[in-house]
């Protein structure tokens, strides 16, 4: 059975960005610094709103900043 994994390079595009902080970034996609956290170390999938509101604040396609990719379960349980 196949899982799939919402991938993000928020860290990059915030260093990118002026080194932008988590703190800021939370400002202007309308959440908290805790939910940027939570994203970008991919313990939480941001609902699809908010991932374009991300996407908008860096100022580039939704797809520059969030992929989804899929992943076969046994290589997940090995990697763990």
């Amino acid at each position: 059975m196949e899982k799939y994994t919402v991938r993000n390079k928020i860290r990059k595009l915030r260093f990118q960005n002026n080194e932008m902080t988590q703190e800021q970034l939370a400002e202007k996609a309308g959440v908290t610094r805790q939910t940027i956290i939570a994203i970008e170390s991919a313990k939480y999938s941001p609902s699809l709103e908010l991932a374009f509101r991300i996407a908008l604040a860096f100022g580039v396609p939704l797809g520059d900043v969030f992929s989804y990719d899929p992943e076969d379960e046994s290589n997940q349980i090995i990697n763990k």
